[in-house]
């Protein structure tokens, strides 16, 4: 299979923006050196037949020459004009670019195509990705590897790409000496970590003939570019940079932390209303205090029907055999909360006054009032979870009823505070935590009621799928040495993680 590339116009202006920013600098095909043979064994300077490399050639333009650029691109970009270049000097570079593009938007693809663009219009050949991590480090060289014909058909040339590898140096003996495109793509904790296998770019090693990787790097000039630059803000990080010598600073992110000369700007509400991302709509629920009562209420929703009137799904405390439950009742004008609870003291005088779907409110005859998304009376942060699970749950069945004849497979994720609250590990094994459990339950419920008696294909395709694969977990957790990273999680439970439901 053959992916196939358009031409977006927002990507293209991404491109042109850095570009654009050193117009008159003079083409070249690099600056032609002599790479450093390293020594052998016995100290003697290795010799051979050819030691030419192709360097970045410098950049020519002033310093106002190159504000007046940035300036003029700012201008086409409607964006605020800078004062002057921002030197870095954690980095100790003096040209310092930010690039913003909402997530979802091409991000990787643009700072790719912008490796292509600026080697043709000034023949700059030698690129640095920086990224924040193995994950990202992998997304880049895959792209790296899909867009290769593309940018062939376009540019007529093809990047040579690596992994940088404290173990397989060679790369940057091609990466030093080829003088076409090169691309070498590292993670910062290759060279901002403090294990053995990190500390080797900075060190002599015998097997790269005595050389220290980062000054081969570094004497090639290379334009960084640094992709989510707010991870990579610590003063230890900025200062590794030095080491590379860079020619300039790229940073591409949706959420700079940190502005310099800021040249491109594709903000989230740009983003939407150019079509380019999907809306994001967000279920609200707030905590209201019922004056004089300690009711447990908290209205869903409000359901028109054409032939009957208006319903409320309402979640109340009810009086059963095991005890008192909250259960979800659907709810007509007229109906007396403290019969349906089985006669709690908590629901007296709540009688449904008035269903109003103009207003999503409900109201009673006491005088108290619920708007859809409030919840009141004894509400705890497990209470408060099990509804933003149960509220997500039924978001997903309505959109993937719509969408199900199109062929279109839903996905809903949640963000959670803590890996044990969905996973736990003992030495029994794996077990549910607190959130698989919830979500169980009320998939289980909401299934119930969605299920109808007909044998159609959503039907049929609902009754196919255990509760239990409908959900699932990606964490570090899910590794070898399991409790230890669970340990190193729960320090910092307010970082979050990610599990996906899948139906």
């Amino acid at each position: 299979m053959k992916l196939k590339f358009k031409h977006q116009s927002y990507q293209t202006n991404a491109v042109e923006a850095v570009a654009d920013c050193f117009a008159g600098q003079s083409q070249s095909s690099g600056i032609q050196y002599r790479v450093d043979p390293g020594r052998s064994k016995t100290g003697e300077e290795q010799t051979s037949l050819d030691d030419s490399g192709f360097r970045n050639n410098d950049v020519a333009l002033t310093s106002a020459q190159l504000l007046e650029n940035i300036h003029a691109v700012q201008r086409h970009q409607n964006l605020p004009l800078s004062a002057a270049l921002v030197n870095d000097k954690k980095t100790g570079c003096p040209i310092n670019l930010d690039i913003e593009m909402e997530t979802g938007t091409g991000k990787t693809y643009c700072y790719i195509k912008t490796v292509f663009e600026l080697n043709k219009r000034y023949g700059w050949s030698k690129f640095i990705v920086v990224v924040p991590s193995i994950a990202i480090r992998e997304g880049v060289y895959k792209s790296l590897e899909i867009t290769a014909a593309h940018f062939l058909e376009d540019y007529g040339k093809k990047a040579r790409f690596f992994i940088y590898n404290s173990k397989q140096l060679h790369n940057l003996e091609g990466f030093s000496s080829d003088a076409g495109i090169n691309v070498m793509v590292i993670n910062v904790q290759a060279f901002n970590a403090t294990g053995k296998d990190n500390r080797r770019i900075y060190e002599e090693l015998d097997d790269f003939q005595s050389r220290k990787p980062i000054d081969v790097i570094a004497a090639n000039r290379p334009i960084l570019i640094l992709d989510e630059p707010q991870k990579m803000e610590g003063t230890k990080t900025l200062e590794s940079f030095k080491g590379f010598n860079p020619l300039m600073i790229l940073r591409y992110s949706a959420t700079h932390k940190t502005e310099h000369n800021k040249i491109h700007r594709l903000d989230a509400l740009d983003a939407y209303n150019q079509k380019l991302v999907k809306k994001i709509s967000v279920r609200g629920i707030s905590v209201k205090g019922l004056s004089g009562t300690n009711a447990y209420l908290y209205l869903g929703g409000v359901e028109l029907s054409a032939s009957k009137p208006p319903v409320v799904g309402v979640e109340l405390e009810i009086k059963q055999k095991s005890g008192i439950k909250r259960v979800l009742r659907k709810l007509y004008k007229g109906d007396n909360l403290f019969d349906l609870s089985g006669g709690l003291d908590q629901y007296k005088g709540f009688v449904v006054a008035d269903i109003n779907a103009n207003t999503n409110t409900l109201s009673f005859t006491n005088g108290e009032e619920l708007r859809v998304g409030e919840v009141t009376g004894d509400v705890n942060e497990a209470a408060l979870r099990r509804i933003q699970i149960r509220e997500a749950i039924k978001a997903h069945f309505e959109k993937e009823q719509m969408l199900f004849n199109d062929g279109i497979k839903v996905l809903s994720l949640f963000f959670i505070d803590s890996v044990a609250k969905y996973r736990c590990y003992d030495e029994n094994g794996e077990t549910s935590g607190e959130y698989a459990q919830i979500f169980e339950e009320e998939y289980t419920s909401h299934l119930n009621e969605v299920l109808t008696l007909d044998d159609n294909p959503y039907n049929d395709y609902l009754r196919g799928i255990e509760v239990s694969r409908t959900h699932e977990g990606y964490f570090s957790i899910d590794k070898k040495s399991k409790r230890l990273v669970v340990q190193r999680q729960e320090k910092n439970p307010a970082k979050p993680t990610t599990w996906m439901l899948m139906t």
